[in-house]
This record gives C-alpha cells, structure tokens and sequence, in this order.
C-alpha cells in the first residue's frame, strides 16, 4: 500500500481562499432560524466549528487511505484521490525548522502543530539528507554493526514521542552543531483554531473581522461545515431540532455531489 505522505509529496499547491468563518455562521443560523428549532450562540458555535472542521480533516486521511487500498487504476478512484491531495496540500509545511534541541533529542516544530510527521532531513552543510525512521529496536542492532550503523551519509532517527526525535549519529544532533537549523521537517499541519471574534453592542453579539480566524478548509468544505455544525449543534447541545434540519441539509449535499 501506498503510503499517504507518499501519495502526496510530488503534489504541486495552489492558493486556496478559506471558508470565511462568518458565513458558515449565519447560514447556520438562518438555517435554524427558518425552522425555528433553536439558536446556537457564538460560544457554542465557535467550539462546535472546530470540532466540524476537525471531523472533516481527519476524514480526508481515512478517504485516502481506503482509496489507496483499492486495486487498479480506476479513473474514478483516481479523480477522487487528486480531489483530497488538492484538499491536504494546503496543509503540507516543507523545511520547517525544530522548534529546540537539548541533550541530542529535537523538538519537532510546533507552529503550525503537527498533524502528521513526513520526510526528517539532516543538512550536512552542502546538502539536505534524508533520515529514515527506524524503532529502539534497530538502533540498537544497527549501532553494533559497523556496515549498518547510522552516519552522515546515512542518518537515521527514532521518534521520542509526539513531540521529539534522537538522530543517530551524534554528530548530526544539534546539540553537537549547537544549531537546531541543521534538522528540517516536511510535515502536514493541524488545522489552526477557528474564532467567530464578536464585540457586544447592546446586549447583541456583533462579528469583529480583526479578531477572527477564517476555516483552513478548502473552500470547497462550506456546505459541508454548514452541516457538521447543525447536526453537532443537535448532539452536543441536545438541540434535536437542528439535527433534522442537518440531515436534509446532508441529502441536498449528496444530490450535488453525484
């Protein structure tokens, strides 16, 4: 099986306008409103529409994948596979610095957060190397074996945690260079916090576009959070009312996507 990294790493990105996180907000609202079945407030809209966003992230990965399970080379699945690479790519962060070093152990980058770790690379000063991953297992075998074990010209590391990696050699550490520029990752980012930002004027929540944060979805995504955002108002916050409306907002998405 393809790996998604693998599927995604020669894709070219393009600029992609986000989902303006106010219009997913009042077509929301004059949804609910309309069928008078409820009222979501900016509070519960704001922690609702990172929950939305994050439910159809993740889904673009498990997509993928069973995409990349199905044998052949059908035009169909093939079309489908270039649509979710064109949705992750606006995600994809390339030479990122670590974000810190201490006693041989990197910190990988934090800002944008890491979704999922790609390509690890060691610049040696003339050239970027690739550092395979390998298990405390291998390390261990591979150190005691002159012909295996890691070097410069073949750098290896073992991920820590989700937050850190230990190269191997040493001598590729930052703490020996005393630089943590000489580690760089390719990686695919979270999502960042949406914000609906709003100052009250008599007793009415009004939008502030200073302080809000628009979706990182691909524009694409407006209906869809549209809907998540109804049918979680209906769960989370037992608004049943929002859930039905949520549900034919769902099969007039089906009927444009077919």
């Amino acid at each position: 099986m393809r790996s998604l990294c693998g599927a995604i790493v020669n894709y070219k990105q393009k600029k992609i306008m986000a989902v303006s996180i106010d219009t997913v907000y009042q077509r929301v609202l004059a949804l609910a409103n309309k069928e008078q079945r409820g009222y979501v407030t900016p509070q519960e809209y704001n922690l609702l529409a990172n929950k939305a966003q994050l439910l159809i992230f993740e889904q673009y990965f498990y997509e993928i994948d069973r995409a990349l399970d199905i044998p052949g080379n059908s035009t169909e699945y093939s079309d489908r596979i270039s649509i979710l690479q064109e949705k992750i790519a606006i995600f994809e962060n390339n030479n990122v610095n670590s974000a810190g070093f201490n006693s041989g152990i990197v910190s990988i980058p934090t800002s944008p957060a890491v979704h999922k770790l790609g390509t690890v690379f060691y610049y040696n000063g003339t050239n970027q190397v690739k550092m395979e991953r390998v298990d405390a297992g291998e390390i261990e075998l591979m150190t005691q074996t002159a012909l295996y074990a890691p070097s410069q010209a073949r750098p290896v590391y073992i991920r820590r945690s989700g937050t850190t990696i230990e190269p191997y050699p040493a001598t590729v550490s930052p703490t020996y260079n005393n630089s943590a520029a000489n580690v760089n990752f390719n990686y695919i980012a979270k999502p960042s916090v949406a914000v609906w930002g709003y100052t009250v004027v008599n007793n009415q929540a009004l939008y502030n576009s200073g302080t809000s944060t628009d979706f990182e979805l691909h524009a694409s995504e407006e209906s869809e959070l549209v809907y998540k955002i109804l049918e979680l108002s209906g769960i989370v916050l037992n608004k049943p009312g929002l859930v039905e409306i949520a549900a034919n907002e769902d099969k007039e998405l089906m009927i444009k996507k077919q």
